[in-house]
């Protein structure tokens, strides 16, 4: 009875140390990330990331990771040729997005509350990293939880992460003339404490 107790005993504090760690999870089912791209000049799409995860941890330092095999074009092929010839998933399967958020303003926030926050977003992508300044909207749900929005749309481009050469090779494949490099990025993000 008394090893049943320590396992317990341990179990708890493995429990208590990982809930310290990471104060809010992402719940990837109520989340979104979006992307458009433009191609021949005038024909833009939206496409989107099946799966996320996240964190947001005690400190306010907050990660999510984008499982880059998991874009959704709404075209099979696009979708295989996405993961293949630009974000190489083979090589590079995740991007990782991480930032800062104010830990004692998360702590304070009601339901229904809306904070603007300046934030730093350190986004990895295809073996490169960026920095992007921009202002995310934190809403306080009920139970404690964060839904964390872009206010407008973050512009990316290709060859900031080296995937200009990516781009041409979609261009060859689909017989294109033209696929802009520049992307605009938005998100709404759920964190379940």
């Amino acid at each position: 009875m008394t090893q049943f107790k320590k396992l317990c005993f341990l179990l708890l504090l493995l429990l208590l140390a990982t809930n310290a760690q990471a104060h809010y999870q992402l719940e990837n089912s109520a989340s979104s990330l979006n992307f458009i791209s433009i191609k021949k000049n005038k024909i833009g799409e939206v496409h989107t990331f099946k799966q996320l995860s996240g964190s947001i941890n005690s400190e306010g330092v907050a990660e999510v990771i984008i499982d880059l095999s998991s874009v959704q074009t709404n075209i099979d092929v696009r979708n295989e040729r996405l993961k293949s010839m630009l974000f190489e998933t083979g090589i590079f399967p995740t991007a990782k997005v991480s930032a800062t958020l104010d830990a004692n303003q998360l702590e304070t926030i009601k339901s229904g509350q809306v904070l603007i926050m300046p934030i730093e977003l350190t986004l990895n992508l295809h073996g490169k990293s960026k920095i992007i300044k921009t202002n995310v909207q934190v809403i306080g749900l009920t139970e404690g939880a964060l839904l964390v929005n872009t206010i407008k749309p973050i512009m990316l481009n290709a060859f900031d992460f080296g995937l200009s050469e990516g781009v041409t090779k979609l261009m060859e494949a689909a017989k294109l003339p033209s696929i802009s490099t520049a992307v605009p990025v938005s998100f709404s993000l759920i964190f379940k404490q």
